[in-house]
């Protein structure tokens, strides 16, 4: 199974990974440009990294993460969310259209959720998921 997290990681990267990660890291450094935002730039900077590299890691939802979490959310859907959910969902069809890409349009569409609400969430190893 780690062979193939490898290869549909490394088809990832190629066909769609690096530019949605680009963008991620673009939203990343315009937060940390402007000061008060630095924490949406981590948890941009942090779903680059999972753009990068998805298969073999999941999103597990902190059940701690309170109303500063909430209202964070909120403000990162209007500003950045949105855009970069349109982005995962248009990768997503693209991908779709031939049938080698299937899987990771999937995995696209399984981002979309991430990118609108991205803080209160932790990625970790489909191994070491709470379930």
């Amino acid at each position: 199974m780690g062979a193939m997290k490898t290869i549909l990681n490394i088809l990832w990267l190629l066909l769609c990974g690096l530019w949605m990660a680009l963008g991620y890291v673009v939203a990343g450094i315009i937060c940390c440009i402007l000061i008060i935002t630095i924490p949406f730039g981590i948890a941009s900077f942090r779903m680059a990294n999972y753009a990068l590299w998805p298969f073999g890691r999941t999103v597990v939802r902190n059940p701690e993460a309170g109303t500063p979490s909430l209202i964070g959310n909120v403000i990162w859907l209007i500003f950045a969310g949105i855009w970069l959910a349109i982005g995962h969902i248009t990768t997503g069809i693209a991908l779709c259209i031939t049938i080698i890409g299937i899987p990771l349009g999937i995995a696209s569409f399984k981002m979309v959720p991430i990118s609108l609400l991205p803080l209160g969430v932790q990625i970790v190893s489909t191994d070491d998921a709470r379930i």
